[in-house]
């Protein structure tokens, strides 16, 4: 018999026993444009994990419209668009993919800390003002990666 580390719970609806711990716990994300691209159109094999727990339900993927403009517009720079046109994706399959998975927030208060980069300063305000975890890869938001995590903010990878 399997160790039984949260106990039983019962369910309100029925009775029914869950164990609590097999629960998983939701992970509130910001993810910056260069990680939306290796999820969906670079296809990274190092986003393959974020993906699938994205798809799983274990991250709630946090993003405002301001986001959705900008992946819209990257998605046609000249260094993009080739890359998305061989793997046979549209602008409109790849925003599909962030409308299906992200769960659309009212843009952010301006953060205490601000970014040298500024098209990255509203994933950081969104972070901030939710305390998730920020994706990215970002120098200059790597850069924030102390005063990040004084304000609540986890930086991945």
């Amino acid at each position: 018999m399997a160790a039984d580390l949260g106990g039983p719970v019962s369910s309100a609806a029925g009775g029914a026993e869950v164990n609590a711990a097999a629960q998983p716990e939701v992970t509130a994300v910001v993810i910056d444009t260069n990680i939306v691209l290796d999820l969906f159109v670079f296809d990274d094999a190092a986003a393959k994990p974020l993906r699938a727990a994205l798809e799983a339900g274990q991250h709630r993927w946090l993003a405002t419209a301001p986001m959705r403009v900008e992946l819209a517009r990257v998605l046609d720079y000249p260094q993009i668009a080739p890359r998305r046109a061989f793997y046979g994706l549209s602008v409109d399959d790849v925003l599909a993919c962030f409308d299906r998975h992200a769960q659309l927030q009212p843009p952010a208060a301006k953060a205490p800390f601000t970014c040298a980069d500024p098209d990255d300063q509203v994933f950081i305000d969104l972070a901030v003002a939710h305390r998730a975890r920020l994706l990215s890869k970002d120098k200059a938001v790597r850069a924030m990666r102390k005063r990040l995590a004084g304000l609540g903010v986890e930086l991945w990878p």
